[in-house]
């Protein structure tokens, strides 16, 4: 079965002449793919719910069904978090940008976008109050009422850490996507 949000198409490896390589721009995508820092975390909590997952069936033959269903919840819970960290990211259509976040997404037409650039700024490593110095692909509203946003991209977050050819791929795509959408 074929996990759409888990890897980005293909088109976009394949045909690097092409800003914008999409059949079907409507359709939300991630220009790229997840790193493996996403992934591996996301192994290790879905291992971890196959083991609660385990404990449930065991509670549930030897003890009482409302433990079980305890159980049975908290590893839904477990996999749901796993599902959301594979989906977390940036993703673009022609009708905007959305910023898929753990606990929301925050979504910007590009009607609303004065530029997308990328910057070199002290970032976040791996989501953690910690910061070094690294780059970072900033959305810019227009208008002076809109709040700052944070960096769409950094290259120490869990998709680009130690991979900066593909930062650098992931930035032209999101800043070729502005350009073709932004126009007036």
């Amino acid at each position: 079965m074929p996990l759409p949000f888990l890897t980005a198409d293909r088109a976009f490896d394949a045909a690097d002449d092409v800003a914008l390589p999409y059949d079907d721009r409507d359709l939300w995508r991630r220009p790229y793919r997840p790193g493996p820092w996403r992934v591996g975390a996301a192994a290790v909590l879905l291992l971890l719910a196959s083991f609660v997952l385990f404990a449930a069936v065991i509670i549930a033959a030897t003890g009482t069904l409302s433990s079980a269903g305890v159980v049975f919840g908290i590893a839904a819970v477990v996999i749901a978090c796993a599902l959301r960290m594979l989906r977390m990211g940036v993703w673009v259509s022609a009708h905007g940008v959305r910023q898929v976040g753990f606990p929301g997404t925050r979504t910007v037409a590009w009607q609303q976008v004065a530029s997308v650039r990328t910057v070199q700024q002290p970032v976040r490593w791996l989501g953690l109050p910690r910061t070094v110095q690294g780059q970072a692909l900033l959305l810019v509203r227009q208008g002076r009422s809109a709040e700052p946003l944070p960096p769409l991209l950094t290259t120490h977050n869990a998709d680009f850490l130690a991979r900066d050819g593909a930062f650098d791929r992931a930035a032209d795509a999101v800043e070729a996507w502005a350009a073709e959408y932004r126009r007036d």
